[in-house]
């Protein structure tokens, strides 16, 4: 199949969960022999230098990129609050991205237009003007929970007002597109009854995301000391919220009765206030260069997300690497596990408290919630196994075409 990828940033380098799991797509793809076309937005967010990407990339998904301005401005949020439209949508259409695309579509034919991300949603008229091909969303999240949440957990209440409009708006857009699917690829289970719940005309599977794990050590390294560790891009709201929550509610009770224990915070786009944070026991260490080497420094993984949806890629990656997880049940959304026995699930201050306290103790513990772990990464994120499955479904859309 001719396979066309619309990107809301470059699937290279693999630096955040997004491009993480569009690269793994393509990368699957192109190995079960497919033919794909990689356009991208490169953004002020994200901004990559095309150069930098590996010839053999290039070469094999003909990669290109549109630069777009995601910059905030009062008057273009002023203009979506006025009209009801999504400023988390409207921000990614541009003119030069809608005439990449044309230019594009006129120059070859393609089976199938992958959208990655909700936002490029925003070109489908385009692409049904000049494209005969099935159109597929894959929904890494469903982008309005996301913002709903955040809505929810907001102490201001004037910001709440804002966000709630943000949260009203993208939600209409988002149930609004899913009909004019003739897919939609969730990358959850739990996303994709969702959806089926607010589109019931529409296709739907899910495909998590997929690591291949035939290239990673059989063997993580297992660090005989309990050591705790978060890493994700802090740019993303639900990441900052969680760390100021870890910081304030549980790491002071955590200190008191583990003094010598420590925390390593590491990721992307660090605020500020990390940036200077002065907290005993915590390091923090911003952007490294290779995750799965940060990752063997240390024993316990912490992720205390209270908002969000989709699946947490660095989860399913510290899973594949053998670490001990502590997490929500919304960190761990997507992910089959069993509480206890792949990860555990923290509720609130003081069960995350004495979750950690628990992990710290025993060694033991760890070492088999690892080990399952890696497991259930191996039977249940495959990689290869997920592309016959999409490509299965793909086949499937086009019949109905």
């Amino acid at each position: 199949m001719k396979i066309l990828l619309l990107c809301n940033k470059s699937p290279w380098p693999k630096r955040e969960g997004g491009p993480i799991a569009m690269h793994a797509m393509i990368s699957g793809l192109l190995q079960a022999g497919h033919s794909v076309k990689v356009l991208a937005a490169n953004t002020n967010k994200y901004t990559v230098d095309p150069d930098t990407i590996p010839e053999d990339f290039r070469e094999s998904t003909g990669i290109e990129f549109v630069d777009v301005d995601l910059s905030l401005s009062f008057s273009g949020a002023l203009y979506n609050f006025i009209t009801g439209k999504s400023y988390h949508v409207t921000r990614f259409h541009t003119k030069a991205f809608a005439q990449k695309i044309t230019e594009v579509l006129r120059r070859d034919v393609y089976d199938i237009v992958q959208l990655e991300t909700l936002q490029m949603a925003t070109y489908l008229d385009i692409i049904r003007k000049y494209s005969r091909a099935a159109v597929v969303l894959r929904a890494h999240n469903i982008e309005h929970k996301i913002w709903q949440r955040i809505a929810e957990n907001c102490p201001n209440p004037f910001k709440r007002i804002y966000i709630n409009h943000l949260y009203r708006s993208l939600k209409r857009f988002e149930i609004g597109i899913l009909n004019k699917m003739d897919g939609i690829v969730a990358i959850t289970p739990v996303d994709a009854r969702n959806l089926d719940r607010l589109s019931h005309s529409t296709n739907i599977i899910s495909i998590p995301f997929g690591i291949n794990l035939s290239t990673l050590p059989e063997n993580m390294v297992q660090p005989p000391e309990p050591s705790l560790f978060h890493i994700g891009t802090m740019n993303w709201y639900p990441n900052e919220e969680s760390i100021k929550w870890l910081i304030t509610q549980v790491w002071p009770q955590v200190r008191l009765r583990m003094p010598e224990l420590e925390l390593h915070l590491a990721g992307r786009y660090m605020p500020e206030w990390l940036k200077k944070l002065s907290v005993p026991g915590i390091t923090v260490d911003g952007e490294v260069p290779d995750v799965w080497e940060y990752m063997q420094r240390f024993s316990i993984m912490v992720v205390p997300l209270f908002s969000g949806s989709g699946i947490r890629i660095k989860i399913v990656e510290a899973m594949a690497a053998g670490k001990a997880i502590i997490t929500t049940a919304i960190g761990a959304e997507g992910i089959n596990y069993e509480n206890g026995q792949h990860l555990i699930i923290a509720k609130d201050a003081k069960s995350f408290t004495e979750a950690v306290i628990k992990l710290c103790k025993d060694k033991q513990l760890r070492d088999t919630l690892g080990k399952n772990a890696r497991l259930l990464i191996a039977k249940e994120h495959d990689n290869n196994k997920l592309i016959q499955k999409l490509t299965l479904f793909y086949a499937e859309l086009l019949s109905k075409k």
